[in-house]
């Protein structure tokens, strides 16, 4: 079964160009009413009507020409998975989307367990207990790889690099808040004191 892409990009051209290739290399471009496994959002503006209506499916923003480190930061934080600036080659977009899509789609069916926390990789679920906990992509993406090793203290420039993708850190606070974020919800649903801040190192799940 192909991956249905949602092509949310207003320009008729660069949609009639994109949606040209992205069929011929073996996607199905789908509408709004279909849940995608992946959506093109035309600008960083309508992040959040898209978390809005389709959850935490993964999304690459295709910034203006103008945007800066701080527009793709911000971009981030508010969850999108991966930010690319216009003009942009269509090889460089392709390779992007299939390293989000192997990133977000495991290969097989697994669920991963720690604590009292359970996440189903193949339907991006998770619970506390049997309690269902929604979360946001970077939320839940930082919530896998604190769960690879539960009480290792993972670094903030390895979470920076590894989650996010950051070449360069310099000062941020897009892991403080999608931390504090991923707490408060898994804490909300019964899990106690989770998300540990080791205070000048990083964070541990448990």
């Amino acid at each position: 079964m192909s991956t249905a892409l949602l092509l949310a990009e207003p320009e008729p051209d660069t949609r009639g160009f994109l949606e040209r290739h992205l069929k011929s290399d073996g996607f199905q471009v789908v509408d709004g009413e279909a849940r995608p496994d992946l959506v093109l959002l035309g600008n960083s503006a309508g992040l959040d009507e898209c978390r809005a209506r389709h959850g935490d499916v993964p999304v690459i923003v295709l910034g203006e020409p103008e945007s800066d480190a701080v527009d793709r930061v911000r971009a981030l934080e508010r969850g999108c998975d991966d930010f690319l600036v216009r003009p942009f080659a269509y090889e460089e977009l392709l390779a992007r989307i299939r390293a989000v899509l192997r990133r977000t789609s495991p290969a097989a069916h697994e669920v991963r367990r720690a604590g009292p926390i359970t996440a189903d990789l193949a339907t991006r679920g998770v619970k506390v207990a049997r309690v269902p906990v929604a979360l946001a992509g970077k939320e839940y993406e930082l919530l896998l790889k604190l769960m690879t090793d539960p009480t290792r203290v993972f670094t903030k420039e390895q979470l920076l690099r590894e989650v996010w993708g950051f070449r360069s850190l310099g000062r941020t606070r897009t892991l403080d808040s999608h931390a504090s974020r991923l707490r408060r919800k898994l804490a909300t649903a019964g899990a106690g004191s989770v998300v540990l801040n080791v205070w000048g190192v990083g964070y541990r799940l448990l």
